[in-house]
C-alpha cells in the first residue's frame, strides 16, 4: 500500500523557517500533482501550494513571496521551504499526491508559529 509520509512540521518563532517533506513510500507513476494543505482550528482547509508534472505551481496568495515548493522527482518527494512565517500559518499541514486516478493523503504535520 503506498503511503505519503510527512515530516519537518514543528514549533519556530515568528520570523523563522521550516522545511516540510513528504515522501510516496515507493515509486508510482501518472503523478499529476503534489501539494500541501493546511487547516487551522476554525477555518476552513486551504490549499498552500502545488507542483505539477511539468513543474508549474500554484501558491495562495498567503504563501506567495514567502513559500517555496519543489519536488524531486527521483525521490517521489515533494518539499516545502516555509520562510518568514507568521503566527496566522499555524495549523495543520497535510500533503497529498494525485495520481489522475485517486489522491493519496499524508497524515498531517503540525506547524506552530509562535509570536
Amino acid at each position: 500500500q503506498v503511503q505519503l509520509v510527512e515530516s519537518g512540521g514543528g514549533l519556530v518563532q515568528a520570523g523563522g523557517s521550516l522545511r516540510l517533506s513528504c515522501a510516496v513510500s515507493r515509486r508510482i507513476f501518472n503523478i499529476n500533482a503534489m501539494g500541501w494543505y493546511r487547516q487551522a482550528p476554525g477555518k476552513q482547509r486551504e490549499l498552500v501550494a502545488e507542483i505539477g508534472s511539468g513543474d508549474n505551481t500554484y501558491y495562495a496568495n498567503s504563501a506567495k513571496g514567502r513559500f517555496t515548493i519543489s519536488r524531486d522527482n527521483a525521490k517521489n518527494t515533494v518539499y516545502l521551504q516555509m520562510n518568514s512565517l507568521k503566527p496566522e500559518d499555524t495549523a495543520v499541514y497535510t500533503c497529498f499526491c494525485n495520481t489522475g486516478a485517486t489522491t493519496l493523503w499524508g497524515q498531517g504535520t503540525q506547524v506552530t508559529v509562535s509570536s
